[in-house]
Order: C-alpha cells, then structure tokens, then sequence
C-alpha cells in the first residue's frame, strides 16, 4: 500500500474498520531543505534530548495515539497501533525518541521501504521534542542516503519546519525514484550521531551544511 502511495486511517481509537486514504496533494520535507531556526539549533546544540532510534517503539506510538487537546479522537485506532507494532517486530516501523533522564518526552514514528520513510505520528511532552525528532530523522536519513521523507498532510507545523505540498501523482514518481536500499539503516546512522562527544551540535552542522 505505502509503494502504491496510499496509507490506512480510522475514524476513532477503538474503529475496527481501517480505510485506505490516498491525498490529491502530499506533503514531503525535501532532505537538503529542512528549516532549523536559530531557536531549534539552539536546543539542538544544547543536547536537552537524548535521542534514540527503536527503542520504545510500542510506547512512542501510543504516546502519538493519546488523547490531544486540538483532536479529540485519535486516527490511530487500536487495530492499526497493533499493525505498526507487527511492522516494527518485522523492521519496517520505526521510531525516534526523545529523553530527558529516563522519560521519554517525544519522539515519531513512521514506515520505511526502500528508501522512503513515511512519517505517521509525532508527540511532544517537552517544548520543540517533536522537532528534535524530527531533525534527528532527517540527519540519519541524509547520512543513510535516504531520497524521501513523507509526512502526508500538510499542517503548520510542518509548514515552519520546510514542508511542501505536491500533487500526488508527483508523489508516487518520487517513491518509484527512491528505489533501492539506504546505505545503513536509520538506527545505525542515529547511533553513530550519538556516539559523538556533542551530539546536538553534530546533528546541527550537519542539517545546515547543504540546507
């Protein structure tokens, strides 16, 4: 379904029904344009998160299917949060999280094939969490030779952060361009980020490096 550019939904947490949406216009973040802001690279180099790849992924999307105060009913019906768990057992889901001591703060979750990453969901419990994420995705992505990062539907949010709206026809052209494999996996390529002695300021440098 991801390869032919459509993705499930419900209608609320506990749908057993999951129906296939396939968006006239779909949002991406183009890898060499993410937008950091003097604000964001501040927290970035400051290391307030430590940040992994994989390690919560259970608690990470349900932390993304909790109640939230602008939607009261969640997309991501139980039956579709034990789907992604099944792909994250089988190493097509995955996660990043944010930590603070031994709390995870934040964090987002999404598909990979090839060398896409589908973004479903992110959280945040922790002011600019979720954009820490993010960053820290589209870094691994850059260094693993991702080509595309979808996040679906456009929002404001996303919008601050360099996202742009293309027709889908347009979309499904750059999944059949991005075929092959990354050249490590994200897990790794987030690993080694955090090996480095200043994390933050690495994934920093390397955001604003091409961006």
């Amino acid at each position: 379904a991801y390869r032919g550019g459509v993705f499930p939904m419900a209608d609320h947490r506990s749908d057993s029904d999951v129906y296939w949406v396939e968006p006239r216009e779909r949002a991406i973040i183009p890898l060499d344009d993410l937008r950091v802001s003097r604000s964001l690279g501040k927290v970035l180099r400051q290391d307030r998160f430590r940040v992994t790849c994989d390690t919560a992924f259970p608690q990470v999307i349900a932390e993304c299917a909790a109640p939230r105060e602008e939607h009261a009913e969640s997309w991501i019906s139980h039956r579709i949060e034990n789907s992604y768990n099944h792909l994250h057992r089988t190493g097509h889901a995955h996660s990043i999280e944010c930590w603070q001591d031994s709390e995870l703060v934040g964090g987002l979750y999404g598909v990979s094939f090839d060398r896409v990453f589908c973004g479903e969901s992110m959280f945040s419990r922790r002011t600019n969490a979720s954009k820490v994420a993010l960053s820290w995705l589209v870094a691994a992505m850059r260094e693993a030779n991702y080509a595309l990062l979808d996040c679906q539907f456009m929002t404001d949010h996303l919008a601050t952060m360099g996202a742009q709206a293309i027709p889908q026809a347009q979309y499904v052209d750059l999944v059949a361009a991005a075929a092959g494999y990354p050249s490590e996996s994200l897990s790794d390529a987030v690993s080694r980020f955090g090996a480095s002695s200043s994390p933050g300021k690495a994934i920093a440098q390397s955001l604003t490096q091409t961006s």
